[in-house]
């Protein structure tokens, strides 16, 4: 049976996120709405991806890349001034994603039925997000969306800008961890075995470090396929409970506790809230409204929950900064300065300031890391493959030294 994940509020303000199993999406929001729910998003699981994550597809199946292009001549064509059917038979035929040009004409036929373009946008949650929604709406509401697009461009640019320090600070040291699986795999699989065939045809015993390899090496080469085979089954076993809501909810907490990673996430969830948030709010869109649709943008399904409850705090009068600071997982320093903003009346200023900050420091840690990591696996890529050739080479200078 389908499933549907769907976002809903209670009677009391708060908001809900879950998943349901149901024939038709009719038949599930109905069923959510007899339980006295207000259905804010509604969509088969596996369909449709929203907001912005650390990489990473984002936007639905569109790259983001490609998604700031489609921004990008948009904004060319509204400032030219052209009709707005024409803007979009435009965009149509420079698009060249299938399924996002087949999206984009049914917005066309929408917005010529009398729907406006945030309306239009909206039925389309696997190439629009909740925050494009959002900016195009606030956008419309002002009567200046060619603006509030270039604020919404600027936003995607550094968010792109800041994938790509994370994923380079994370890639390398993944390569580096490969090259040396492969390295010793091919010492142990191919370089071992010709040592064993030698030593084989010698009486005498041999130290106890080579023995233990060589027993090591026997060893692995009798346990390799089931040993495959289980890590893929492990692999495949982690990947279906992440896909749950609970084991989501429970890796991404573990991954914010990491000794190294765990402080880079939290910059990294901190400058993507502060960002998406003063973006928005810089399109006059309601505190509320605007922190809820921010929350879509954290891929961090832990700190989009926590983000999640503030809104219900906010709407029963708590401040922005309290709430954020009550699930303990913002640094303690953007919180105070988020308190400053707020008493003051400059939030989407001291927004952008807290965003700028951490950028800052994410990207000064993430070459600290990156400086450190690289000398350290080459010396552990080092002493593993000089162990592992001397040991192999002690018998032989046992006999050198018998001689």
């Amino acid at each position: 049976m389908p499933v549907f994940a769907y976002r809903v509020a209670r009677p009391d303000g708060s908001t809900l996120d879950g998943q349901m199993e149901g024939e038709e999406e009719h038949l599930v929001r109905s069923k959510l709405e007899g339980q006295g729910f207000l259905v804010f998003r509604l969509q088969r699981r596996g369909i449709a991806i929203s907001g912005l994550s650390l990489g990473w597809p984002a936007f639905g199946k569109l790259p983001l890349r490609e998604f700031l292009v489609f921004n990008q001549e948009l904004l060319a064509l509204v400032k030219a001034g052209l009709p707005v059917l024409r803007v979009w038979e435009l965009l149509i035929e420079r698009a060249n994603h299938t399924g996002f040009q087949q999206a984009l004409r049914t917005v066309r036929q929408d917005i010529r039925g009398g729907a406006s373009a945030s309306e239009a946008l909206a039925k389309h949650p696997a190439h629009f997000s909740e925050l494009y929604i959002a900016t195009v709406k606030a956008g419309e509401q002002s009567g200046n969306l060619a603006e509030v697009l270039q604020r919404f461009i600027s936003y995607l640019k550094l968010m792109i800008g800041l994938r790509q320090k994370v994923s380079k600070a994370l890639a390398y040291p993944g390569f580096l961890v490969l090259v040396g699986i492969a390295v010793i795999g091919f010492l142990l699989t191919y370089v071992v075995p010709t040592f064993v065939s030698v030593y084989a045809e010698t009486s005498k015993s041999l130290p106890p470090a080579t023995q233990l390899l060589l027993d090591l090496v026997t060893g692995f080469q009798v346990y390799l396929l089931p040993g495959l085979a289980g890590l893929v089954a492990l692999g495949f076993a982690g990947r279906t409970y992440y896909g749950t809501p609970h084991g989501r909810l429970f890796l991404d907490r573990l991954a914010l506790s990491l000794p190294l990673l765990g402080p880079i996430f939290v910059k990294h969830y901190t400058v993507q809230l502060t960002r998406t948030l003063a973006t928005i709010l810089a399109g006059g869109t309601p505190l509320v409204d605007a922190l809820f649709v921010a929350r879509g943008a954290i891929s961090n399904r832990y700190v989009s929950v926590g983000v999640g409850d503030a809104v219900a705090e906010i709407r029963e009068g708590t401040t922005l900064a309290a709430a954020l600071d009550r699930p303990k997982i913002f640094p303690k320093l953007a919180v105070e300065m988020l308190s400053v903003g707020e008493e003051t009346g400059s939030l989407p200023t001291m927004l952008h300031d807290v965003a700028e900050f951490y950028e800052g420091d994410l990207d000064l840690q993430l070459t600290q890391l990156t400086t450190w990591i690289e000398p350290v696996m080459l010396l552990v890529m080092g002493v593993l493959v000089g162990a592992i050739v001397i040991v192999m080479y002690l018998p032989v200078f046992q006999m050198a030294g018998a001689v």
